[in-house]
């Protein structure tokens, strides 16, 4: 039966041993598992396990008559491209799915017998010795480099006995890099099939879901986001407008338009939701005149970087992830800047639910897209420690409007935007808790619409701007 191989080696100095991918993977390095798949079966074993070097191979057996046959059993097509095709030797979205399902814990950065493995960051090396690639190795560089991975990939000739027949349409790809467990697994559960640009199965709406809950946290970043989206999606262009929208909810990036091609007249251009939300943030600092300012909740850093391109005098960024600081470090290229800029910026570990005393004393804190990620019995410990402790004279506060998310038509009924939304807010609903905190912290607050107001679901960002009104922070209290 035909094959397509995976393998995953993570190298350690020993501390912790290699051999501790197996937990992290949930299989164990000395069994050889076989899990059932709909078009084959996919092995997973572990050719080398020990302290320094560990190494997963999955193979999965593709049954490429399964791929032709309906739910019945039948055959439902009969073009000869559906039998005679590569799809059982490639890394395509077969294999993706295997993983998806085998991985799923892995994937999702979950693991119970060694919880502090999952942030841990490995030497790895990955080798799928046959990827579709039309573009050749330009196109997988282009896709896996930004996520800082060394990319060697090799294009055979497709006939070694006819070198004018050119390349192969596949690669032999090496990934090497530094990375978590569960971020290698998700680069390749989305770039494979990008690579290829199709899917074994249909592509409907659910599938934008699925991209932004999966590649959320790294793809709105991605230089090649909208290729990725628009190959991940069947090219589709509805379903690649509303993901990228989706994704600058959850980043600070600014999508563009998903090609160069006119846009359909029943499809809207891609909304540059995150710019416009940054814009307007920026013009409320330049208001009030804000020369010192708290970013609470930075994330990778892109409206820090712009307010020290705004010349704002003092800029700090708080995140509780440690990995989002590193990202705007890098971002920022924060060991590199000239002495007098670097002694303008800074860059903390800090929650907004707990008091602390590096933020307090600025003249405008900002919480852009950070509120709807607490969970709502903590949110009065948020306002006593930025509007009670931290106390700004201004606090510009930005959060998803929902009753705007009826204009995302791949976003189900009663869901939020993204995963790790623990809620989001109606119009009423801020107004309420805006109004009620004010009123308990000294402070006039006044509420704004960031982007197209929609006249009957209203903008799909909404501000408050919260003013100090007491001239002693605790003289409410």
């Amino acid at each position: 039966m035909p094959g397509v191989l995976l393998t995953l080696t993570a190298r350690s100095d020993g501390t912790p041993p290699a051999t501790d991918l197996g937990h992290l993977l949930h299989k164990h390095p000395d069994r050889v598992q076989r899990f059932e798949q709909s078009t084959g079966v996919l092995h997973v074993l572990y050719p080398q396990a020990d302290e320094r070097t560990c190494t997963v191979a999955l193979l999965l057996e593709v049954d490429p008559v399964a791929l032709v046959r309906g739910r019945d059993g039948k055959d439902t097509s009969f073009t000869l491209a559906q039998h005679v095709n590569d799809r059982p030797y490639v890394a395509s979205s077969l294999l993706a799915v295997a993983m998806g399902r085998v991985l799923r814990s892995a994937m999702a950065g979950r693991c119970a017998s060694r919880p502090a493995l999952v942030d841990h960051v490995w030497d790895l090396e990955v080798r799928l010795p046959a990827v579709p690639a039309a573009g050749g190795s330009a196109q997988v560089e282009r896709l896996f480099a930004p996520l800082g991975w060394d990319v060697t990939a090799t294009a055979p000739p497709l006939d070694p006995h006819v070198p004018a027949w050119g390349d192969a349409p596949h690669v032999d790809l090496v990934l090497r890099g530094r990375h978590r467990v569960a971020d290698a697994l998700s680069h390749l559960y989305v770039l494979l099939p990008a690579l290829d640009g199709a899917k074994h199965y249909w592509v409907g709406p659910d599938e934008v879901d699925k991209l932004v809950r999966v590649a959320g946290g790294w793809l709105a970043d991605h230089p090649a986001r909208e290729e990725i989206a628009r190959r991940s999606l069947a090219h589709q262009r509805s379903l690649a407008a509303d993901a990228l929208a989706r994704l600058a909810e959850v980043d600070e990036t600014v999508p563009d338009d998903v090609d160069d091609a006119p846009a359909a007249d029943d499809v809207p251009a891609v909304p540059s939701l995150a710019r416009t939300r940054q814009d307007a943030v920026v013009a409320v600092l330049r208001e009030v005149g804000a020369r010192t300012v708290v970013d609470l909740g930075c994330g990778e850093g892109a409206l820090v970087a712009r307010l020290l391109d705004e010349g704002v005098d003092r800029v700090l960024g708080t995140d509780v992830s440690v990995r989002a600081l590193r990202a705007a470090r890098r971002r920022l290229h924060l060991d590199e800047l000239p002495e007098r800029v670097r002694a303008r910026v800074d860059l903390v570990q800090s929650s907004v639910t707990y008091t602390d005393a590096r933020v307090a004393g600025f003249d405008a804190a900002v919480l852009m897209e950070v509120v709807e990620h607490v969970d709502p019995p903590r949110l009065p410990a948020l306002a006593r420690a930025v509007l009670g402790a931290a106390a700004p004279a201004t606090l510009v506060l930005t959060t998803p409007n929902a009753e705007h998310n009826v204009r995302y038509p791949a976003l189900a009924a009663g869901t939020v935007r993204h995963h790790d939304h623990r809620f989001e807010w109606t119009r009423a609903e801020l107004a309420a808790w805006a109004h009620d905190v004010a009123r308990t912290y000294g402070y006039d607050v006044e509420l704004r619409p960031v982007g197209d107001d929609d006249p009957e679901v209203g903008p799909p960002t909404q501000m408050a701007v919260f003013r100090r009104t007491t001239t002693d922070p605790q003289e409410d209290r």
